[in-house]
C-alpha cells in the first residue's frame, strides 16, 4: 500500500466531515482537537501550498507537508525542518520555500 502524507489542515477537514456524519471515536476526537488547534491554514490552501512546494527540487511530498504544517517564517525554521538530511539546504531553495509560504499566509 502506498503512503500518502496529509497536512494537519486536511486531517482537520476530513475529521470534521466525518463528525457531521457520525459520532467520532475518542481517538478521532483527540486527533480533531489537535488538528484544529495547530492547523495554520484551511485544507484547500494547505493542498495548494504542498503542490507549489513540490516544484522546488529538494522538496519531496513529506517535506512539503511538514512545511505546510509549520508555515515557517524565517530561514532558520526552514533549515530546522530539513535538519535530518545529510545535505545543507541552499539559500536559493530556502528563499523560494519562504516565498511560497509567505504568499499563502
Amino acid at each position: 500500500m502506498a503512503q500518502k502524507y496529509v497536512t494537519l489542515s486536511e486531517v482537520r477537514d476530513m475529521l470534521e466531515d466525518e463528525a457531521r456524519q457520525r459520532e467520532l471515536s475518542p481517538d478521532q476526537r483527540l486527533a480533531l482537537d489537535h488538528a484544529a488547534r495547530f492547523a495554520k491554514v484551511d485544507g484547500e490552501k494547505a493542498a495548494k501550498i504542498v503542490e507549489e512546494l513540490r516544484t522546488v527540487q529538494v522538496v519531496n511530498e513529506y517535506y512539503a507537508v511538514k512545511i505546510a504544517d509549520v508555515m515557517p517564517a524565517h530561514p532558520d525554521d526552514v533549515r530546522a525542518i530539513f535538519q535530518r538530511e545529510r545535505y545543507t539546504l541552499s539559500e536559493e531553495d530556502t528563499t523560494r520555500i519562504l516565498e511560497i509560504v509567505l504568499k499563502h499566509q
